[in-house]
């Protein structure tokens, strides 16, 4: 008769793999099939038969995103809608620009944990930890220099040198997904009553609504 610890472990390995955050492929590939009228936590399979090179493969990480913005950056991102064989497969890629300057803002991805690499300029990175602490973990990187930002973690990127940087990033999650914090909390569609926000930030309705104003 197994032991009650090995018992225990086996349980606990099976309620890991159950929690996983993207599904397990269990064959070879299942290339999403994007024109399906199906909705399932994730992509239904395209035919195998019908399946091609093309399906694993997307270009364009070369050419620079437009960064003439607000905040001076953008991303592109290749994640299952544009690359199809990702699916199941718990991967997907960005390219990161930064103006000089440039903001990356305050955002989470709540399906992946981020891996991004310095490949130009100068990055000041940094990611906030969840209460009660909400510790900054804060470096500057430069080229060449690796940073995680780990699953669910509010952080951001901001380009501390004078030209435009570039990183690239990598996240365990086909579709790892983004909230804006400031999108988020005062452009929502419909708004949040102004009355949460006041009391959430402890502030007058003027400066709520002055806020709110810059998202609509």
């Amino acid at each position: 008769m197994a032991s009650p610890f090995l018992l225990l472990a086996v349980l606990a390995l099976a309620f890991a793999q159950a929690l996983a955050f993207d599904p397990s492929p269990l064959q070879d590939f299942c290339v999403a099939d994007l024109k399906s009228d199906i909705f399932i936590n994730g992509f239904v399979c395209k035919n195998p038969k019908l399946v091609m090179a093309e399906d694993f493969f997307s270009s364009g990480l070369n050419i620079a995103g437009n960064t003439k913005n607000k905040v001076g950056s953008n991303v592109t991102l290749v994640n299952v809608m544009r690359l199809p064989g990702v699916n199941t497969l718990g991967v997907s890629i960005a390219r990161l620009d930064y103006a000089p300057y440039g903001l990356n803002p305050l955002h989470t991805h709540p399906r992946g944990t981020e891996i991004l690499t310095v490949i130009e300029g100068t990055l000041l990175v940094g990611f906030v930890t969840s209460n009660p602490n909400n510790t900054l973990f804060l470096k500057t990187l430069r080229v060449g220099d690796v940073f995680v930002f780990p699953i669910g973690m509010i952080h951001f990127q901001f380009n501390v040198g004078e030209g435009p940087a570039v990183a690239l990033a990598g996240f365990n999650s086909q579709n790892p997904g983004l909230i804006v914090v400031a999108d988020a909390v005062f452009g929502s569609k419909p708004p949040i009553p102004v009355e949460v926000l006041e009391k959430s930030f402890q502030v007058g309705k003027d400066v709520i609504e002055e806020l709110m104003a810059q998202f609509k």
